[in-house]
């Protein structure tokens, strides 16, 4: 017996010796989850979260993921939330995301009691290019239904209060900022003419530059100081859709600002897709030649 204890003892020593020099042995633990895996997690939870600041940030940054079933869903199922600006990120994302599919969801919108709602509907189906989503800027144009089916219901007439439109996100009273779903604050940053608000807009226009020193600059621009400007950056390199760019958005999963942070996930999931079908179509081309 005495043995037997002294064997065990024994064994023990060894295995806890072992965890202290040999840091191999944890390496056999289950591996971390994947980048993917940590972007729906974190889009997941924000559209979840009690905080309806947070659910909006988050459902917004969805429309950063292109034609992506999983992603319009949840969008979808946002807009039955209870606050008005989850509804709207809602409705503008799905256009953002050119999800076919959710046309009756968006076309049901329409029916929304809360104007910025309906008109967020709108703006998403005519870029689906669904007719139904004229008809809503005909009743804003002329104050009349089209087909003459009555007259515009009288809340619409808080989209002529120019106050009121900058609260809603809108610009102009006709289309959402490029950033619909991040709110008054970024509103107010990139129309007030700042020095945030200039880099914020040059980020943007780089996204469709062939350079490889906008991409460089990009990147960078995802660590800038000032949280409006990596977003920008972060929107800009998603639809880039160069892959090689994502280790610096990765990274911006981490941000404490909700709205770099989402937006970051969002974009993490689109480069991804985009890397996927990049590697299948080389696979294909080399089956091909072989």
């Amino acid at each position: 017996m005495t043995i037997l204890r002294g064997r065990l003892l024994q064994s023990a020593l060894v295995f806890t010796m072992s965890l202290s020099v040999c840091p191999c042995f944890l390496a056999q633990q289950p591996a971390s989850t994947t980048p993917d895996q940590q972007a729906w997690t974190l889009l997941g939870a924000g559209a979840k979260s009690s905080n309806a600041d947070i659910r909006r940030v988050a459902i917004g940054a969805l429309g950063i993921i292109v034609k992506n079933r999983r992603a319009a869903v949840r969008a979808e199922n946002a807009l039955s939330d209870d606050k008005v600006d989850v509804r709207i990120a809602a409705a503008t994302a799905l256009g953002q995301m050119e999800s076919s599919a959710s046309v009756a969801k968006l076309l049901a919108a329409l029916e929304d009691k809360e104007p910025a709602v309906v008109l967020a509907a709108a703006q998403s189906l005519v870029r689906l290019k669904n007719d139904r989503g004229y008809d809503v800027y005909y009743e804003v144009l002329t104050g009349e239904r089209a087909g003459g089916k009555g007259a515009v219901a009288t809340e619409f007439d808080t989209l002529k209060n120019p106050k009121k439109l900058a609260e809603l996100g809108f610009e102009e009273g006709v289309g959402f900022v490029p950033f619909g779903g991040m709110g008054l604050e970024t509103f107010r940053v990139l129309h007030g003419g700042s020095n945030s608000a200039v880099r914020a807009a040059a980020a943007r226009m780089l996204t469709h530059d062939p350079e490889s020193e906008a991409g460089t600059a990009l990147t960078d621009a995802v660590s800038d100081k000032t949280w409006q400007v990596r977003v920008a950056a972060i929107y800009a390199i998603a639809e880039r859709g160069d892959p090689r760019l994502l280790a610096p958005v990765e990274t911006a999963m981490q941000d404490d600002k909700a709205e770099v942070k989402y937006s970051a996930a969002a974009a993490v999931l689109r480069l991804l897709d985009v890397e996927r079908n990049q590697s299948r179509k080389s696979q294909k081309k080399t089956s091909v030649a072989q």
